[in-house]
């Protein structure tokens, strides 16, 4: 791989992005040997071999331009109106067919294996041997060295792959909306994610989805509707994921061809490259590697969930395939931001409670069992290294438990966490009914009464005298642990120290989050080509800690409508989300 190189004047043209063109992974794995070599291969099969499969996208018809991040686009030194221009919209609206040079025309998309809840799954695969599951409907097109950061960009949506189990291949233009959104949210609110570029949709271009009827309590779509197609474009360091570990851990395991070991070691070493080179030294014999892999692995992993939580974001449908191995959040299907604080929250109608809100520890430890069983193998030689796998993988809970109750006493204010007031907090959170956003929110104003407090509560819970008293008495006890365990600075024993420990703690909780039922008229509006609250989103959710306008806060700073709740597509999506 080349030596990243910086770049400091601004890409205004496609021709000046393409010289900072430099694919890593065709250039260094190995391609499926039964592709076609002019990138038409769309009819699901069996992928036997191969690290990827080159495929061309197939581009949407009549692309119209919606957004771009121009946050992303500063970072990366683009020029906003590389966005809007011609050769660009084409480019990442999926038509690589006049792509200039160096920039390649085959796009390429990748395997890999599903893990439910630590559980393996194989009939997935339209073969039910675990050989056809992978990219249905991403296709990468470009690896770029931007300003010594290499990042890869992914269409959401480019059209079929040979793992598109009889798809289509297409993204929504609701889905698409949803996902470009969130990323660029969630990088704000300082949760690793992968971000946004650009989001563009057809003129012409629908095809149908199975959805909810109109106020409908469903739990599973009732119909077929007609939607316009979009595709985003999604950026991350890379794409690999657990469950792609897992696919070439699996064929190593069982000796499934001559080369299924050397693929592993592969693509291992492949993801150190891309994601840890920083903490990993190049020249360690692979052993050493790995093992550096699986912890420095571990502590990302941990740290990304207890951040979700952080945030009141919940994942939905967190299997290992799900689970990006760089430790960020990967994949924006069935998510969801908590309204009303419910331990068993889960957006997804099909998640089950295992992938529910405070149960995403669990549902980590699970991914990060599939990873270490899939790097097994490269150590089946070295007992040692072996064993001190095992122990990274018996002490992740411990490690997961710690970045929990690091992440609890940040969000309360405190020094040191206390779980008589955090359990005593819980029971009543789940009792009263309270906002989780607004709640830490109004907490960390640091008020003398509950009366701040009493926002973020659902229902009638603010004329119950038991409960009032309740919450009075809480909060006396944690005014109590603040003033008495917290450093002079921010004890809020005085004026300067209160504000002090205010500031920190809105710094930790958010006051904005993307919660369903704004994304929703924001969708309905884009499907007659208004896209204004896209904009207003945007804006917002990109400055999700600032106190922003009073039109704003009396718009997006309150508690769920109650005829919102058990709605479906509001309260509750499908997997086509």
């Amino acid at each position: 791989m080349k030596e990243l190189n910086k770049t400091s004047a601004m890409v205004e043209t496609l021709h000046e992005l393409a010289m900072l063109a430099d694919y890593s992974l065709m250039d260094t794995l190995s391609a499926n040997p039964e592709a076609t070599s002019d990138g038409v291969d769309y009819s699901p099969r069996e992928v036997f071999s191969g690290h990827y499969v080159p495929v061309n996208p197939t581009p949407i018809q009549e692309p119209h331009y919606i957004a771009h991040s121009t946050t992303f686009f500063k970072e990366l030194g683009l020029d906003d109106s590389l966005a809007t221009s011609e050769d660009f919209i084409r480019m990442f609206s999926g038509d690589t067919s006049q792509l200039p040079e160096p920039l390649r025309r085959l796009g390429w998309a990748t395997g890999y294996a599903l893990s439910i809840y630590g559980s393996e799954y194989y009939e997935q695969c339209p073969f039910g041997t675990g050989n056809a599951y992978g990219d249905g409907r991403a296709i990468s097109i470009l690896e770029a060295v931007i300003n010594g950061q290499r990042w890869e960009m992914q269409l959401k949506g480019g059209g079929r792959t040979p793992y598109c189990r009889g798809a289509d291949g297409r993204a929504v233009l609701r889905s698409s909306i949803r996902e470009f959104l969130a990323q660029e949210h969630m990088h704000a609110l300082g949760v690793p994610t992968s971000r946004s570029l650009s989001l563009y949709t057809s003129k012409t271009e629908t095809v149908r989805r199975p959805w909810f009827t109109n106020g409908s309590y469903s739990r599973d779509p009732e119909v077929m509707i007609e939607e316009a197609v979009a595709i985003t474009t999604r950026v991350a360091p890379s794409f690999i994921r657990v469950g792609q570990l897992e696919l070439f851990g699996r064929r190593a395991r069982k000796n499934e061809h001559p080369k299924a070991m050397e693929e592993l070691e592969k693509i291992v070493l492949h993801l150190i490259d891309r994601e840890y080179s920083d903490v990993i030294d190049e020249s360690l014999p692979i052993q050493e590697k790995v093992i550096f892999l699986a912890r420095e692995f571990g502590s990302r992993l941990s740290s990304l969930v207890a951040n979700w939580i952080r945030v009141g974001y919940c994942q939905g449908n967190f299997n290992s395939d799900n689970c990006a191995a760089g430790g960020f959040t990967l994949d924006y299907g069935p998510f969801g931001f908590i309204d009303m604080f419910d331990p068993r929250y889960q957006p997804w109608t099909g998640g089950g409670v295992h992938f529910s809100f405070l149960n995403q520890p669990q549902a980590a430890e699970r991914n990060f069992h599939m990873f270490c069983m899939a790097l097994k193998p490269l150590l089946k030689s070295n007992k040692d290294a072996l064993d001190q796998l095992d122990k990274i993988r018996e002490d992740f809970p411990q490690v997961m438990q710690e970045q929990m109750i690091k992440m609890w006493a940040s969000k309360l204010g405190l020094k040191t966490f206390n779980a008589s007031l955090f359990n005593e907090l819980l029971t009543l959170m789940i009792e009263t009914s309270v906002d989780y956003t607004i709640f830490f929110r109004e907490l960390s104003t640091v008020p003398e009464d509950i009366f701040p407090l009493t926002k973020s509560f659902y229902g009638d819970s603010i004329l119950n005298e038991n409960i009032i008293k309740r919450w009075s008495e809480w909060l006396e006890k944690w005014k109590s642990l603040i003033h008495t365990t917290n450093p002079a600075d921010i004890n809020a024993t005085s004026e300067e120290s209160r504000e002090k420990l205010s500031t920190k703690m809105k710094a930790i909780n958010p006051k904005y989050t993307l919660r369903e039922w704004f994304l929703v008229p924001a969708y309905q509006q884009a499907t007659s080509g208004d896209y204004t609250l896209i904009k207003e989103l945007q804006k917002i959710m990109t400055n999700p800690y600032t106190e922003q306008s009073k039109e704003i806060e009396e718009k997006y700073y309150r508690v769920k409508p109650s005829e919102f709740f058990k709605i479906a597509g509001i309260s509750h999506v499908s997997c086509s989300s």
